[in-house]
C-alpha cells in the first residue's frame, strides 16, 4: 500500500526548497522501500535546486544517504528487510560492457527505480541521482542499497553515497596513489577533504593541500596534509614544486574542476606523473592545452566518476576501517540539521563554513 511521508521538494529554478507531502509506492520488481536515517546536504542537491542538472522540476532532493529497508519487491535478493545500506546512485547492471569485461565501476547502464514518487496531486517527482532521499522514506532500485555494519552511525556512514567517497575514490583507485607517493590536492572543501584522507590512507609520504581558505586548509592538515598551500595570489605550480624537490607531485587531484586549476594540476605533477579531474566542470568550460606539453610530460589525464567506486566493494570496506578507528568519517560532519534545516545549509554551505550538514530523522 503507498505511503504519504514528508521530504524536500525543489519546486522550481531557484526557489527555496520546502517540505511537502509526497507518496511512495509499494516496491515493484527489483526495487526496495528505504527509511531514511540521515542525509547529508552536498554541492550536488544545491545545482539541481539551481537548474544546475536539468529542468525536471520539482526535484525530491537528497542522495547521500544511509538507513534501513523496510520492504522489498519481487526478484530482490541483495538485501532484506531489516538491513542498514549505504544509498548508492550507481547500482550496476552486471550486463554491459563495462561490467562484462570486469569493470562494473565504469558500468554504463546504471539505473534506478522504475516507479515513480510523487506529489499528493499526482505529479511526479524527479529523485536527484535517482535517489531523493530528504525524505523519511525513498523508493530506490534494490541494487543501490549497499549492506553494511549497522555499528556505524547513519550520520557518518551516508557520507560515502557521494562526496567523501568521491574524493576517497579519486586518490585510492583513479588516482592509485601509493606508499611513499606525493600528492597534491587542489581544493579541500568536502570532496578534496577526503581525497586529502584516501592519499593518506593510501601511504603518501607528502600530501599539499592547496585552496583559498584558511579553513579549509586546517581542516585538511588535520586529516592528514602535511603541507598547506594558500593559493591566493601565489603561483601554486611553483609552491608544489617547490615541496616536491623541484618536481613535482605523483598525483594531483584538481577537486575543483575549472580551466585554471586543472591547468595548475596538469603543470604540477611530475613528469610521468598523474592527474586526476573530480571537481565537475560545467557544460560552458572549455580547455586549452599545447598538445606537446601533452605528449613531452607522458603520465595520466583522468577523470574520476565517484572515485570509480563499486559500492558492493568499497562500502563495507571503508565502514570497518572507520569501526576500526583508521578512518575519521566522523571528522566530516559538521552540524546535524533536521529536515526543514536544509534551505539554511546551502546558504552555510555556499560561504564556505561546514564541511557536511547531516539532516537527522
Amino acid at each position: 500500500m503507498a505511503q504519504q511521508v514528508r521530504g524536500v521538494i525543489a519546486p522550481g529554478k531557484g526557489q527555496p526548497v520546502r517540505i511537502e507531502t509526497i507518496t511512495i509506492p509499494d516496491p515493484g520488481p527489483g526495487e526496495a522501500v528505504v527509511q531514511v536515517q540521515a542525509c547529508g546536504v552536498c554541492h550536488t542537491d544545491l545545482h539541481y535546486r539551481e537548474g544546475g542538472i536539468n529542468d525536471d522540476f520539482p526535484f525530491l532532493l537528497g542522495h547521500e544517504a544511509a538507513g534501513v529497508v523496510e520492504s522489498v519487491g519481487e526478484g530482490v535478493t541483495e538485501v532484506a528487510p531489516g538491513d542498514f545500506v549505504i544509498l548508492n546512485w550507481r547500482a550496476v547492471c552486471g550486463q554491459c560492457r563495462a561490467c562484462l569485461r570486469g569493470r562494473p565501476w565504469y558500468c554504463f547502464n546504471t539505473h534506478n527505480a522504475k516507479q515513480k514518487m510523487t506529489l499528493e496531486d499526482g505529479t511526479e517527482l524527479s529523485p536527484a541521482l535517482g535517489i531523493g532521499a530528504f525524505a523519511d522514506k525513498t523508493l530506490v532500485a534494490a541494487g543501490q542499497c549497499t549492506r553494511v555494519d549497522p555499528a556505524a552511525k547513519p550520520e557518518v556512514a551516508g557520507l560515502l553515497g557521494c562526496g567523501v567517497m568521491a574524493g576517497l575514490g579519486a586518490a585510492i583507485n583513479t588516482g592509485n596513489v601509493g606508499r611513499g607517493d606525493s600528492v597534491a590536492v587542489i581544493g579541500c572543501g568536502g570532496v578534496g577533504a577526503a581525497a586529502v584522507l584516501g592519499a593518506r590512507l593510501a601511504g603518501a609520504a607528502r600530501i599539499i593541500a592547496v585552496d583559498l581558505d584558511d579553513r579549509k586548509l586546517a581542516t585538511a592538515k588535520e586529516l592528514g596534509a602535511t603541507h598547506a598551500v594558500n593559493g591566493t595570489g601565489i603561483d601554486v605550480v611553483e609552491a608544489v614544486q617547490e615541496l616536491t624537490g623541484g618536481f613535482g607531485a605523483d598525483v594531483v587531484i584538481d577537486a575543483v574542476g575549472v580551466p585554471e586549476t586543472y591547468r595548475q594540476a596538469f603543470y604540477a605533477r611530475d613528469l610521468a606523473g598523474t592527474v586526476v579531474l573530480v571537481g565537475v566542470p560545467t557544460p560552458e568550460m572549455t580547455l586549452e592545452l599545447p598538445l606537446l606539453d601533452v605528449f613531452g610530460r607522458g603520465g595520466s589525464l583522468k577523470s574520476s566518476w565517484y572515485g570509480d567506486c563499486l559500492p558492493s566493494r568499497d562500502f563495507p570496506m571503508l565502514i570497518d576501517l572507520y569501526l576500526q578507528g583508521r578512518l575519521d568519517l566522523g571528522a566530516f560532519v559538521s552540524e546535524t540539521i533536521p529536515l526543514d534545516g536544509v534551505e539554511a545549509a546551502f546558504e552555510k554551505m555556499h560561504h564556505g563554513d561546514v564541511l557536511r550538514s547531516v539532516v537527522v530523522f
